[in-house]
Protein backbone atom coordinates (compact mmCIF):
# COMPACT_ATOMS: atom_id res chain seq x y z
CA UNK A 1 0.00 0.00 0.00
CA UNK A 2 0.89 3.39 -0.48
CA UNK A 3 0.09 6.29 1.72
CA UNK A 4 0.89 10.00 1.25
CA UNK A 5 0.60 11.74 4.14
CA UNK A 6 2.81 14.92 3.16
CA UNK A 7 -0.17 17.06 1.96
CA UNK A 8 1.10 19.99 3.65
CA UNK A 9 4.57 19.83 1.87
CA UNK A 10 2.38 19.65 -1.44
CA UNK A 11 -0.79 18.22 -2.93
CA UNK A 12 -1.77 15.66 -5.63
CA UNK A 13 -3.85 17.81 -8.63
CA UNK A 14 -7.33 17.12 -9.09
CA UNK A 15 -7.57 15.13 -12.54
CA UNK A 16 -10.53 17.97 -13.57
CA UNK A 17 -7.79 20.46 -12.84
CA UNK A 18 -4.47 18.42 -14.67
CA UNK A 19 -6.87 17.82 -17.65
CA UNK A 20 -8.04 21.53 -18.07
CA UNK A 21 -4.81 22.57 -17.92
CA UNK A 22 -3.51 20.10 -20.35
CA UNK A 23 -6.59 21.74 -22.77
CA UNK A 24 -5.46 25.13 -22.15
CA UNK A 25 -1.53 24.11 -22.72
CA UNK A 26 -2.58 22.67 -25.81
CA UNK A 27 -5.26 24.31 -27.51
CA UNK A 28 -6.01 27.82 -26.05
CA UNK A 29 -2.36 28.70 -25.27
CA UNK A 30 -2.33 32.81 -26.51
CA UNK A 31 -0.62 35.19 -24.46
CA UNK A 32 -3.40 37.22 -22.29
CA UNK A 33 -1.56 40.32 -23.51
CA UNK A 34 -2.42 39.40 -27.37
CA UNK A 35 -5.15 40.93 -28.81
CA UNK A 36 -6.10 38.09 -31.50
CA UNK A 37 -8.52 35.78 -30.50
CA UNK A 38 -5.67 33.07 -28.94
CA UNK A 39 -4.98 35.97 -26.48
CA UNK A 40 -8.48 37.36 -25.82
CA UNK A 41 -9.33 33.69 -25.09
CA UNK A 42 -6.23 33.39 -22.67
CA UNK A 43 -7.65 36.59 -20.91
CA UNK A 44 -10.99 35.22 -20.80
CA UNK A 45 -9.40 32.47 -18.65
CA UNK A 46 -7.80 34.52 -15.94
CA UNK A 47 -10.88 36.72 -15.99
CA UNK A 48 -12.71 33.70 -14.76
CA UNK A 49 -10.02 32.92 -12.25
CA UNK A 50 -9.97 36.37 -10.49
CA UNK A 51 -13.90 35.55 -10.24
CA UNK A 52 -13.95 32.61 -8.70
CA UNK A 53 -11.45 33.99 -5.92
CA UNK A 54 -13.18 36.61 -5.59
CA UNK A 55 -16.32 34.99 -5.17
CA UNK A 56 -14.80 32.88 -2.69
CA UNK A 57 -12.78 35.21 -0.83
CA UNK A 58 -15.85 38.25 -0.94
CA UNK A 59 -13.70 40.73 -2.07
CA UNK A 60 -13.35 42.71 -5.44
CA UNK A 61 -11.79 41.08 -8.72
CA UNK A 62 -9.21 43.65 -9.13
CA UNK A 63 -7.83 43.26 -5.76
CA UNK A 64 -6.52 39.90 -6.31
CA UNK A 65 -2.79 39.37 -8.09
CA UNK A 66 -1.14 36.20 -9.38
CA UNK A 67 1.88 35.13 -8.36
CA UNK A 68 4.37 32.16 -8.83
CA UNK A 69 3.37 30.88 -5.08
CA UNK A 70 2.89 31.89 -1.70
CA UNK A 71 7.10 32.80 -1.44
CA UNK A 72 6.63 35.35 -3.52
CA UNK A 73 3.03 36.89 -2.42
CA UNK A 74 4.72 36.88 1.02
CA UNK A 75 7.32 38.67 -0.17
CA UNK A 76 5.81 41.48 -2.44
CA UNK A 77 2.95 41.86 0.35
CA UNK A 78 5.63 42.48 3.05
CA UNK A 79 8.43 44.41 0.95
CA UNK A 80 5.78 45.99 -1.43
CA UNK A 81 4.41 47.53 1.89
CA UNK A 82 7.26 48.29 3.64
CA UNK A 83 8.33 50.00 0.92
CA UNK A 84 5.23 52.03 -0.67
CA UNK A 85 4.63 53.14 3.82
CA UNK A 86 8.35 53.50 5.49
CA UNK A 87 7.74 57.42 6.02
CA UNK A 88 4.54 56.40 8.04
CA UNK A 89 7.22 53.95 10.22
CA UNK A 90 10.04 51.71 10.32
CA UNK A 91 8.45 48.94 12.67
CA UNK A 92 7.26 45.63 11.94
CA UNK A 93 5.36 42.44 13.66
CA UNK A 94 5.50 38.84 13.22
CA UNK A 95 5.44 35.66 14.98
CA UNK A 96 8.76 33.55 16.10
CA UNK A 97 5.95 30.52 14.21
CA UNK A 98 5.81 31.73 10.65
CA UNK A 99 7.19 30.02 8.00
CA UNK A 100 10.35 31.09 6.29
CA UNK A 101 8.62 32.72 3.57
CA UNK A 102 7.78 35.66 6.32
CA UNK A 103 10.61 35.14 8.58
CA UNK A 104 13.86 35.09 6.05
CA UNK A 105 12.02 37.88 4.05
CA UNK A 106 11.85 39.96 8.15
CA UNK A 107 15.45 39.50 7.85
CA UNK A 108 16.00 41.43 4.78
CA UNK A 109 13.85 43.79 6.08
CA UNK A 110 16.03 44.41 9.30
CA UNK A 111 18.72 44.87 7.25
CA UNK A 112 17.20 47.42 5.27
CA UNK A 113 16.55 49.94 8.57
CA UNK A 114 13.43 48.34 9.40
CA UNK A 115 12.38 46.71 13.18
CA UNK A 116 10.74 43.87 13.36
CA UNK A 117 8.94 42.47 16.66
CA UNK A 118 9.22 39.04 16.79
CA UNK A 119 5.88 37.95 19.08
CA UNK A 120 5.97 34.47 20.88
CA UNK A 121 3.47 31.97 21.03
CA UNK A 122 1.96 29.41 24.30
CA UNK A 123 2.63 25.93 24.42
CA UNK A 124 0.28 25.34 21.40
CA UNK A 125 1.59 27.71 19.25
CA UNK A 126 -1.07 30.66 19.76
CA UNK A 127 -0.12 34.18 19.99
CA UNK A 128 -1.63 36.19 23.25
CA UNK A 129 -3.91 39.05 21.98
CA UNK A 130 -2.30 41.01 25.00
CA UNK A 131 1.13 40.86 23.62
CA UNK A 132 0.13 41.88 19.98
CA UNK A 133 -1.53 44.70 21.78
CA UNK A 134 1.90 46.01 23.56
CA UNK A 135 3.72 45.68 20.42
CA UNK A 136 1.66 47.63 18.15
CA UNK A 137 2.81 51.44 18.33
CA UNK A 138 2.34 54.71 16.25
CA UNK A 139 5.30 54.16 13.81
CA UNK A 140 3.80 50.11 13.24
CA UNK A 141 3.38 49.95 9.26
CA UNK A 142 2.44 46.10 9.31
CA UNK A 143 1.41 43.03 11.40
CA UNK A 144 1.44 39.75 9.52
CA UNK A 145 0.47 36.72 10.82
CA UNK A 146 -0.10 33.36 9.37
CA UNK A 147 -3.61 31.70 9.52
CA UNK A 148 -2.31 28.06 10.28
CA UNK A 149 1.12 26.78 11.07
CA UNK A 150 2.28 24.18 8.73
CA UNK A 151 3.73 22.58 11.29
CA UNK A 152 1.88 21.65 14.38
CA UNK A 153 -1.77 23.13 12.64
CA UNK A 154 -2.10 25.65 15.37
CA UNK A 155 -4.44 28.26 14.29
CA UNK A 156 -4.22 31.76 15.28
CA UNK A 157 -6.94 34.28 16.19
CA UNK A 158 -7.27 36.00 12.95
CA UNK A 159 -10.70 37.13 13.36
CA UNK A 160 -9.90 38.57 16.90
CA UNK A 161 -6.36 40.76 15.36
CA UNK A 162 -7.85 42.44 12.82
CA UNK A 163 -10.15 44.58 14.51
CA UNK A 164 -7.52 44.47 17.32
CA UNK A 165 -5.06 46.06 14.91
CA UNK A 166 -7.63 48.61 13.57
CA UNK A 167 -8.34 49.73 17.05
CA UNK A 168 -4.93 50.03 18.25
CA UNK A 169 -3.09 52.07 14.85
CA UNK A 170 -5.94 52.21 11.93
CA UNK A 171 -3.06 52.73 9.81
CA UNK A 172 -1.59 49.39 10.86
CA UNK A 173 -1.90 47.03 7.94
CA UNK A 174 -2.56 43.46 8.58
CA UNK A 175 -1.13 39.74 6.25
CA UNK A 176 -2.17 36.64 6.85
CA UNK A 177 -0.44 33.99 5.51
CA UNK A 178 -3.07 32.11 4.22
CA UNK A 179 -1.48 28.90 2.73
CA UNK A 180 -2.06 26.15 4.96
CA UNK A 181 -5.74 27.65 5.67
CA UNK A 182 -7.03 28.42 2.56
CA UNK A 183 -9.47 25.80 1.35
CA UNK A 184 -9.48 24.32 4.63
CA UNK A 185 -11.19 27.01 6.29
CA UNK A 186 -13.61 30.17 5.05
CA UNK A 187 -11.85 33.30 5.28
CA UNK A 188 -13.03 36.60 4.65
CA UNK A 189 -10.45 39.07 4.53
CA UNK A 190 -12.68 42.21 4.35
CA UNK A 191 -15.14 41.02 7.38
CA UNK A 192 -11.48 40.23 9.54
CA UNK A 193 -10.05 42.98 8.78
CA UNK A 194 -7.34 41.64 6.25
CA UNK A 195 -5.73 43.75 4.03
CA UNK A 196 -3.43 41.65 2.29
CA UNK A 197 -3.62 37.22 2.16
CA UNK A 198 -1.55 35.22 0.67
CA UNK A 199 -2.27 31.82 -1.07
CA UNK A 200 -0.91 28.75 -2.94
CA UNK A 201 -1.92 26.28 -5.36
CA UNK A 202 0.10 23.44 -4.95
CA UNK A 203 -2.02 23.05 -1.21
CA UNK A 204 -5.44 22.93 -2.50
CA UNK A 205 -4.75 20.05 -5.27
CA UNK A 206 -4.05 22.85 -7.86
CA UNK A 207 -0.71 22.95 -10.18
CA UNK A 208 2.74 23.98 -8.08
CA UNK A 209 4.18 26.93 -9.43
CA UNK A 210 1.37 29.40 -8.87
CA UNK A 211 -0.52 31.54 -5.95
CA UNK A 212 -2.12 34.88 -5.49
CA UNK A 213 -2.04 38.06 -3.26
CA UNK A 214 -5.26 39.40 -2.04
CA UNK A 215 -4.41 43.31 -1.83
CA UNK A 216 -7.22 45.93 -0.43
CA UNK A 217 -7.75 48.19 -3.16
CA UNK A 218 -7.26 51.21 -0.92
CA UNK A 219 -3.72 49.80 0.66
CA UNK A 220 -0.48 51.44 -0.80
CA UNK A 221 2.12 48.73 -2.35
CA UNK A 222 5.17 49.37 -4.80
CA UNK A 223 6.21 46.75 -6.93
CA UNK A 224 8.93 45.08 -6.60
CA UNK A 225 9.70 43.60 -9.95
CA UNK A 226 9.45 45.54 -13.20
CA UNK A 227 8.26 44.59 -16.67
CA UNK A 228 5.55 44.79 -18.65
CA UNK A 229 2.80 46.66 -16.29
CA UNK A 230 1.06 43.21 -16.33
CA UNK A 231 -1.52 42.99 -13.53
CA UNK A 232 -2.10 46.94 -13.03
CA UNK A 233 1.24 47.02 -12.89
CA UNK A 234 2.27 45.82 -9.10
CA UNK A 235 3.00 42.36 -10.82
CA UNK A 236 4.79 42.23 -13.64
CA UNK A 237 4.92 39.40 -16.38
CA UNK A 238 3.15 37.50 -18.98
CA UNK A 239 0.15 35.31 -16.65
CA UNK A 240 0.37 31.75 -16.11
CA UNK A 241 -2.73 31.31 -17.60
CA UNK A 242 -2.96 27.24 -17.23
CA UNK A 243 -1.64 27.62 -14.08
CA UNK A 244 -3.84 30.47 -12.72
CA UNK A 245 -6.54 28.52 -14.23
CA UNK A 246 -5.77 25.31 -12.43
CA UNK A 247 -5.54 27.03 -9.13
CA UNK A 248 -9.13 28.64 -9.12
CA UNK A 249 -10.68 25.41 -10.71
CA UNK A 250 -8.56 23.53 -7.62
CA UNK A 251 -10.36 25.98 -4.96
CA UNK A 252 -13.92 25.59 -6.20
CA UNK A 253 -13.43 22.19 -5.62
CA UNK A 254 -11.96 22.53 -2.36
CA UNK A 255 -15.06 25.19 -1.18
CA UNK A 256 -17.86 22.65 -3.13
CA UNK A 257 -18.00 20.53 -0.52
CA UNK A 258 -16.02 22.23 2.12
CA UNK A 259 -17.80 20.96 5.55
CA UNK A 260 -18.14 17.62 4.49
CA UNK A 261 -14.70 17.00 3.30
CA UNK A 262 -13.44 18.95 6.65
CA UNK A 263 -15.51 16.87 9.16
CA UNK A 264 -14.03 13.49 7.36
CA UNK A 265 -10.51 15.01 7.82
CA UNK A 266 -10.93 15.70 11.79
CA UNK A 267 -12.43 12.21 11.99
CA UNK A 268 -9.53 10.85 10.19
CA UNK A 269 -7.27 12.87 12.51
CA UNK A 270 -9.08 11.65 15.87
CA UNK A 271 -8.89 8.33 15.09
CA UNK A 272 -5.44 8.77 13.99
CA UNK A 273 -3.69 10.43 16.79
CA UNK A 274 -6.46 7.42 19.08
CA UNK A 275 -4.16 5.01 17.63
CA UNK A 276 -0.54 7.07 18.13
CA UNK A 277 -1.58 7.87 21.85
CA UNK A 278 -1.47 3.80 22.52
CA UNK A 279 2.26 3.95 21.94
CA UNK A 280 4.36 5.04 25.55
CA UNK A 281 6.76 7.72 24.88
CA UNK A 282 5.05 9.98 22.44
CA UNK A 283 4.21 13.74 22.56
CA UNK A 284 1.19 14.86 19.89
CA UNK A 285 2.40 18.83 19.50
CA UNK A 286 -0.24 21.49 19.53
CA UNK A 287 -4.28 21.47 19.88
CA UNK A 288 -5.67 18.58 18.46
CA UNK A 289 -9.13 19.18 18.23
CA UNK A 290 -11.89 21.07 16.44
CA UNK A 291 -9.49 24.76 17.02
CA UNK A 292 -6.64 23.28 15.20
CA UNK A 293 -5.95 23.00 11.39
CA UNK A 294 -8.16 19.29 10.02
CA UNK A 295 -5.31 17.96 8.58
CA UNK A 296 -1.75 18.07 10.32
CA UNK A 297 -0.75 16.08 13.37
CA UNK A 298 2.67 16.91 14.76
CA UNK A 299 4.70 14.02 16.62
CA UNK A 300 7.66 13.47 18.95
CA UNK A 301 8.74 10.15 19.21
CA UNK A 302 11.12 9.87 21.93
CA UNK A 303 14.30 7.59 21.64
CA UNK A 304 14.10 8.12 17.82
CA UNK A 305 15.61 9.93 15.20
CA UNK A 306 12.82 11.70 13.06
CA UNK A 307 14.78 10.81 10.09
CA UNK A 308 15.17 7.21 11.04
CA UNK A 309 11.38 6.80 11.38
CA UNK A 310 10.96 8.95 7.89
CA UNK A 311 12.95 6.18 6.26
CA UNK A 312 11.28 3.08 8.00
CA UNK A 313 7.63 4.34 7.25
CA UNK A 314 8.62 5.31 3.53
CA UNK A 315 9.92 1.21 3.44
CA UNK A 316 6.41 0.54 4.09
CA UNK A 317 4.99 2.91 1.40
CA UNK A 318 4.41 5.91 3.55
CA UNK A 319 5.47 9.08 2.86
CA UNK A 320 5.69 11.97 5.73
CA UNK A 321 7.99 15.05 6.29
CA UNK A 322 9.98 15.72 9.33
CA UNK A 323 8.90 19.43 9.50
CA UNK A 324 8.42 21.79 6.99
CA UNK A 325 9.56 20.38 4.08
CA UNK A 326 10.80 24.16 3.00
CA UNK A 327 13.55 23.49 5.69
CA UNK A 328 13.68 19.59 5.55
CA UNK A 329 17.15 19.56 4.36
CA UNK A 330 18.05 22.23 6.72
CA UNK A 331 20.07 20.37 10.06
CA UNK A 332 18.95 23.40 12.35
CA UNK A 333 16.24 22.81 14.93
CA UNK A 334 12.49 24.02 13.75
CA UNK A 335 11.99 27.77 15.13
CA UNK A 336 7.98 26.61 15.32
CA UNK A 337 8.80 23.41 18.05
CA UNK A 338 11.14 25.44 19.59
CA UNK A 339 8.76 28.49 20.25
CA UNK A 340 6.48 26.09 21.79
CA UNK A 341 9.05 24.59 24.32
CA UNK A 342 9.16 21.36 22.87
CA UNK A 343 11.92 19.11 24.99
CA UNK A 344 15.47 19.88 23.50
CA UNK A 345 16.04 15.90 23.19
CA UNK A 346 12.63 15.77 21.14
CA UNK A 347 13.18 18.52 18.57
CA UNK A 348 15.13 15.97 16.31
CA UNK A 349 12.55 13.19 16.88
CA UNK A 350 9.38 14.75 15.43
CA UNK A 351 7.67 14.13 12.04
CA UNK A 352 4.44 15.66 10.17
CA UNK A 353 1.77 13.63 9.24
CA UNK A 354 -0.51 15.72 6.85
CA UNK A 355 -3.76 14.73 5.27
CA UNK A 356 -5.90 15.36 1.81
CA UNK A 357 -9.56 14.85 0.85
CA UNK A 358 -7.98 11.40 -0.86
CA UNK A 359 -6.99 10.46 2.34
CA UNK A 360 -8.78 7.37 3.61
CA UNK A 361 -9.56 5.32 6.87
CA UNK A 362 -7.99 2.41 5.43
CA UNK A 363 -4.27 4.72 5.05
CA UNK A 364 -4.62 5.87 8.22
CA UNK A 365 -5.01 2.47 10.25
CA UNK A 366 -2.51 1.02 8.15
CA UNK A 367 0.17 3.99 9.21
CA UNK A 368 -1.21 3.37 12.84
CA UNK A 369 -0.04 0.05 12.50
CA UNK A 370 3.41 0.78 10.73
CA UNK A 371 4.41 3.11 14.04
CA UNK A 372 3.27 0.88 16.38
CA UNK A 373 5.43 -1.97 14.57
CA UNK A 374 8.37 0.40 13.93
CA UNK A 375 8.90 2.70 17.07
CA UNK A 376 9.85 -0.24 19.57
CA UNK A 377 11.99 -1.69 16.68
CA UNK A 378 13.98 1.42 16.12
CA UNK A 379 13.71 2.42 19.99
CA UNK A 380 16.04 -1.03 20.70
CA UNK A 381 18.79 0.49 18.19
CA UNK A 382 18.87 4.05 19.99
CA UNK A 383 21.53 4.88 21.56
CA UNK A 384 22.07 4.61 25.46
Amino acid sequence: MEVYLDNSATTRVFPEVAQEMMEIMCEHYGNPSSLHLKGVKGESYVKYAKEAFARILKVEEKEIYFTSGGTESDNLALIGCAMANHRAGRHLITTQIEHPAILRTMEYLEKQGYQVTYLPVDDEGRIRLEDLKRAIRQDTILVSVMHTNNEIGSLQPIQEIGPLIKRMNPGTLFHVDAVQGFGKFRIYPKKYGIDLLSVSSHKIHGPKGVGLLYVNEKVKIHTISYGGGQQRGLRSGTENVPGITGMARAAELMYAHLDQDTDQLYELKDRFISGLKKLPDIRINGRTGRDSAPHIVSVSVRGVRSEVLLHALEDKGIYVSAGSACAAKKPQPSATLKAIGVERELLDSTIRFSMSVFTTREEIDYTVEAMHELIPMLRKYTRK
